[in-house]
């Protein structure tokens, strides 16, 4: 089993507590309202929604992916970090035993935020996984955080 960290930073004109609450807290309405075309929906199957939780995210039908669970590890509202890991998919789980997410959020001096996720995947012995594909991920990943700041400014008042 090989292990492969990757460090992703964004940065974002919205406040650091406002993507926070957004994007982690209020996540789960949030994605299939502002990506319908790819989220389905998103519900807790286990818990309170807080760490120990279990969350199981629906794709649409015709995508690569049809879902995917995920367990929250940590969640810490005040100092806006959230930790989770992928613990069950439909994709993927042929290449990889798990992988665990750390992300931090931290406010700007110009009123944004910088948002710094650790992705440590965990992949299956003898499995390689190629730099092309750590891209794509991060391309995508880019993209939930553009359509997310993307809806905040467009409705400020959320």
């Amino acid at each position: 089993m090989g292990i492969i960290t990757v460090i992703d930073e964004f940065t974002s004109p919205i406040s650091a507590q406002r993507m926070f609450k957004a994007s982690i807290l209020d996540g789960d309405n949030l994605l299939p309202k502002i990506a319908p075309q790819v989220i389905k929906n998103v519900e807790i199957i286990h818990g309170d929604g807080g760490p120990g939780s279990i969350k199981q995210m629906n794709f649409v039908e015709g995508g690569e992916i049809k879902y995917v669970k995920n367990r929250i590890d940590a969640l810490d509202k005040e100092n806006m970090t959230y930790a989770y890991t992928v613990i069950e998919s439909d994709a993927l789980m042929d290449k990889i035993e798990s992988i665990s997410y750390e992300i931090k959020l931290e406010p700007t001096p110009d009123g944004g935020c910088k948002i710094k996720r650790t992705t440590n995947c965990h992949t299956k012995p003898g499995v390689e996984i190629k730099e092309e594909e750590i891209k794509e991920a991060k391309e995508r990943d880019a993209l939930i955080v553009k359509a997310v700041e993307a809806y905040l400014l467009a409705n400020p008042n959320e």
